[in-house]
């Protein structure tokens, strides 16, 4: 029987999911999207696209075997919840899986120390508040309901045309000094493993890190990546002096060390990308041979 996977903000790593989907067989992928590029993305992923908030999807959720949820909540709260929670929670136990796209940056700063799916939720930014309360509403909804939901708290994504690799192909990339910083990272492609796993396992945790095995200082992996396509190494500029967005400046307020011990144990046991080191190469070869 074809299982139907419904991702509320088909995205980046959403689309990964699709994409390992599509190519495994038995499975029907709807996406939602509000441009015609992204549609057009999310149809060469094998998916289907639909507009959404425009459209109705109560014909949609009402097929749906799993839902994914990456729209990011605003002031007003999720908007998923603020418009489909009606006929989600009406599915209840039909929906065999939810899960939820989430961030590290609800743990906030912990000064480089390392933390873990028991560590309090503490966020100092506005977008790690607003996550923390998204979280909350995804697990009230889930109790009343009676689906089982997991949430997946990602790191800084990177992969194909995403990331430090490609920003320093551009010529975009700086290296930002600040003492102590600590960044963490996935790939993409261990984000689909990880999601694609969960859904096959009887429920274990409700939340998991989703990360590698190396959280590292930001210039390591931007001289790293410079020297993996033969680009001249950034200047350094400290971080008193940078000129930052709001938002970019934001994601230097926090520093921590994420631990991805339940994924590993639960879902993924080994990455297919453990460190920068392997992404970062993976991705340099690709573009070599892309070249080529």
């Amino acid at each position: 029987m074809t299982r139907t996977l419904l991702c509320f903000g088909c995205g980046y790593s959403a689309t990964a999911l699709a994409s390992r989907l599509s190519d495994e067989g038995g499975w029907r992928v709807v996406g939602t999207t509000r441009s015609d590029a992204s549609a057009a993305r999310i149809e060469a992923a094998g998916a289907e696209a639909r507009r959404w908030p425009e459209s109705d999807m109560s014909a949609e959720l009402d097929k749906a075997t799993h839902l994914l949820v990456s729209v990011p909540p605003g002031e007003k709260g999720d908007p998923v919840l603020s418009s489909e929670s009606r006929i989600i929670a009406s599915r209840g136990s039909k929906i065999r899986w939810v899960g939820y796209l989430s961030t590290t940056a609800v743990y906030g700063n912990h000064d480089g120390r390392w933390v873990d799916e028991r560590t309090a939720t503490a966020p100092t930014t506005r977008r790690g508040m607003l996550r923390v309360q998204a979280e909350k509403d995804w697990i009230a909804l889930s109790e009343s309901a009676g689906f089982p939901l997991r949430i997946f708290r990602l790191a800084g994504i990177y992969g194909p045309g995403r990331g430090p690799l490609a920003q320093v192909a551009a010529g975009r990339k700086r290296i930002i000094l600040k003492k102590n910083q600590v960044f963490n990272r996935i790939h993409v492609d261990d984000i689909a493993n990880a999601l694609r796993a969960s859904m096959d396992i009887p429920m274990q945790e409700p939340v998991y890190n989703v990360c590698d095995d190396l959280p590292a200082p930001p210039e390591r992996v931007i001289e790293f990546a410079a020297r993996a396509v033969g680009s001249e190494i950034p200047e350094a500029i400290p971080f008193e002096r940078a000129e930052l967005s709001p938002m970019a400046r934001s994601f230097y307020s926090e520093s921590k060390r994420v631990s991805n011990e339940l994924m590993k144990r639960d879902l993924v046991k080994e990455l297919k990308y453990p460190d920068f080191f392997a992404g970062i190469a993976a991705l340099a070869k690709s573009m070599a041979d892309s070249a080529d």
